[in-house]
């Protein structure tokens, strides 16, 4: 499901002349903030509903360099997700379609009054089932990595 378009600005841009590893990072808190208006939990919805989410986890993953200017879309799919967590993957393309970065995430709803985790409230709960999600065995190549080292033989 598309969720963003933006373009990388100048600021973004560090000593080696491609986007900093940092402002990948930024752009895809950018495509969470979408994916909760996309939800019902924009600035009006989570004042409403007294709710929001928090990104427990993060794996990015960084494949090709973006350079200033550059069109950037994010995309996300569903992974997994239970009455008050969602596990999502997002992908960074080009205009082109070549994927530039990836990031699994876990994501937490919260009840903002209480600071602690709750159910999606009903109507969040119903966007969510709207959402594309992938099939266990259909996941994409990069979803559920773990960083490590090859073991040594």
């Amino acid at each position: 499901m598309a969720l963003l378009e933006t373009r990388v600005v100048p600021e973004w841009v560090d000593y080696n002349g491609h986007m900093n590893d940092a402002e990948y990072a930024r752009v895809f808190s950018l495509g969470v903030e979408a994916l909760m208006d996309a939800i019902g939990l924009d600035e009006a919805g989570r004042r409403r509903h007294g709710y929001t989410v928090y990104t427990l986890e993060t794996h990015l993953c960084y494949r090709r360099e973006a350079h200033e200017g550059q069109p950037l879309a994010v995309d996300v799919t569903v992974l997994d997700r239970d009455a008050k967590r969602l596990h999502v993957f997002f992908e960074m393309r080009d205009t082109e379609g070549t994927l530039l970065a990836t990031s699994e995430q876990m994501l937490m709803g919260i009840d903002s009054e209480a600071g602690r985790p709750a159910p999606f409230p009903d109507p969040v709960e119903a966007a969510i089932g709207e959402l594309p999600i992938a099939a266990a065995d259909a996941w994409p190549d990069a979803a559920g990595r773990r960083i490590g080292l090859p073991a040594k033989r």
